[in-house]
């Protein structure tokens, strides 16, 4: 395998007696951004969790910043990797800021208190994610948007070099799925964070992305730059259906539009 913060070479991974991934292979660079597309029950959601390890088990290699996945501690594999799962609409009885100050707990040994460090990590990370006025509030008053923006700022806190996201925008309105996606974008260019996002969005995925991991039936369909990827072949390849292509108005990017029906 080449020199990459996340490698996985020839990974399968079966859950139930069913075969979910399949010689998975790929590689993402440090600081990069990969979006992982596919259609419906591809092994998107899966591969997440193989990488952070709530799936345990497997064939093949998995490597986080050189070393085998299989010898880290738990606690040293949350200093390299953050995970934000899909929104599930549970509600926790704490404040925003307690919620977030738990992103610290790889920081903190089992006794110890937060410090000024944590504290500072706090702040920014609610900076960061527009989210800092929520600071005493409870999720369970936000809007949806506006708490999955306090999960990724508890992801953020974490300080970990990786940040996997399943779905960050799904079930979102237009102003706040664009605030998603702008506070990511933010957070691999200023913080140099690797992001692997889970996503059904084609568009935005070839419009924020570096690179494009496609999964379809559990293998890689595709692992390569969004202009590559944006290509009537090899999306129907993938999603089984035509694609219909415009140019991006602003950046002349070629992006999918919508099939009309009557």
């Amino acid at each position: 395998m080449g020199n990459g913060i996340i490698e996985m070479e020839r990974y399968s991974f079966s859950l139930g007696g069913r075969r979910i991934l399949k010689d998975v292979s790929f590689r993402a660079g440090e600081g990069e951004y990969v979006s992982v597309v596919g259609p419906n029950g591809a092994g998107k959601t899966t591969l997440l969790k193989c990488l952070c390890r709530i799936h345990r088990g497997g064939s093949g290699a998995v490597r986080i910043a050189g070393r085998p996945l299989q010898e880290y501690g738990q606690k040293d594999l949350a200093l390299q990797v953050s995970y934000v799962p899909q929104a599930d609409g549970r509600l926790y009885p704490f404040t925003v800021y307690e919620f977030v100050m738990m992103g610290r707990y790889p920081h903190l040994g089992p006794f110890s208190s937060p410090g000024g460090r944590d504290e500072r990590a706090v702040r920014d990370a609610l900076a960061l994610t527009g989210t800092a006025e929520f600071a005493e509030r409870y999720p369970g008053t936000l809007s949806g948007g506006e708490r999955q923006k306090v999960f990724i700022a508890a992801a953020l806190a974490q300080e970990a070099r990786i940040l996997l996201l399943d779905e960050p925008a799904t079930f979102l309105d237009p102003r706040h799925e664009a605030e998603i996606h702008g506070l990511l974008a933010r957070a691999n260019r200023e913080r140099g964070v690797t992001i692997l996002s889970v996503t059904h969005d084609i568009n935005s995925a070839a419009v924020t992305s570096r690179r494009i991991l496609a999964l379809k039936n559990g293998a890689v369909a595709f692992h390569g730059e969004p202009d590559a990827f944006m290509n009537g072949e090899i999306l129907a390849g993938i999603y089984e259906k035509p694609f219909l292509f415009a140019a991006h108005p602003r950046s002349g990017k070629k992006i999918v539009v919508p099939e009309l029906f009557s």
